[in-house]
């Protein structure tokens, strides 16, 4: 690390560090003008203009894409699916994933094999477990109808009820994710020193005081970066629902990223399909810049 002498000036790099530096650099900075920036503004000009993707010529329409988009009922209904979405799939495999990391954390018989098998659902395809899934939720051969029959329950009908099929991808894409929070956690809680605890009961602490006064502050870098790729990648959640539901019953499951997909390559709208994209990530940036602006001050760093 280079520091700065009062008095006197910093020493510029030769320029065959500058090379180097560039020779490194440039095919990242390549691959990202070409794989990202330029789709993203080439999304953002779509989205003023009226295509049907086969069409030689694009009609432009200025800002009725989003005037249409806001104005519309069933879109401000798929906004507030999306939302609901991400919030309960993120809390609900943040909490699920911490508490079965502090019981893999102890040393219990089959603790690593209990750890591969909870890991092993977020490396396989989302649309082959959303075909899984499909079986599970049977409203009459499943496993999950048989459970409710033991209990003298009668099984709904997930597929076509809407007020269950969004419960049922909720808890299908928490399932897939939960094994990527339980594997950060544990890492998290691997690095707090044992003495902290030991001093702890020393003074007479419980468990919940522990937990509380040790384990989450600790944790609190771990949880953070948790929290912010499970958001974005709750709001971008598709396989799951492509093969599931396909957006329905009733729209009741259709997200923001499923509506893109629906409205480009279904309806062949691409202005409208552009403008839902970049509404999404409108949306994603502004989330990202809020929990790096007032959450990450909560974070304790050791």
């Amino acid at each position: 690390m280079q520091h700065v002498i009062p008095g006197r000036r910093v020493r510029k790099l030769p320029w065959k560090e500058w090379v180097l530096f560039l020779a490194f650099v440039s095919p990242n900075l390549v691959l990202l003008v070409l794989f990202t920036y330029k789709p993203l503004l080439e999304t953002f000009r779509l989205s003023f203009y009226n295509w049907d993707l086969i069409s030689p010529t694009k009609k432009w329409v200025g800002m009725d894409n989003y005037t249409d988009y806001f104005s519309d009922e069933t879109d401000r209904y798929i906004i507030r699916n999306t939302f609901v979405f991400t919030f309960a799939t993120v809390c609900s495999t943040l909490v699920f994933g911490l508490m079965l990391a502090l019981l893999l954390n102890r040393r219990l018989r089959g603790r690593d094999a209990a750890r591969t098998v909870l890991f092993a659902p977020y490396v396989v395809s989302g649309a082959a477990i959303g075909i899984v899934w499909l079986f599970v939720f049977d409203p009459r051969f499943g496993l999950v109808a048989a459970i409710l029959d033991r209990l003298g329950i009668a099984s709904p009908n997930w597929y076509n009820d809407p007020n269950y099929a969004m419960p049922m991808v909720i808890i299908v894409y928490t399932w897939r994710n939960l094994g990527y929070a339980v594997v950060v956690y544990l890492a998290g809680l691997q690095t707090i020193p044992r003495e902290l605890y030991e001093a702890a009961r020393v003074d007479g602490a419980g468990s919940f005081t522990r937990f509380r006064r040790i384990t989450l502050p600790h944790l609190s870098p771990v949880t953070f970066f948790l929290l912010v790729t499970s958001i974005l990648g709750s709001m971008q959640a598709f396989d799951i629902i492509r093969v599931m539901t396909q957006g329905g019953p009733l729209d009741s499951t259709k997200t923001m990223v499923y509506q893109v997909y629906e409205q480009g390559f279904v309806n062949y709208r691409v202005g409208a399909a552009s403008t839902v994209a970049t509404v999404l990530f409108v949306f994603l940036l502004v989330v990202t810049v809020l929990q790096v602006r007032f959450l990450e001050r909560r974070v304790h760093y050791s």
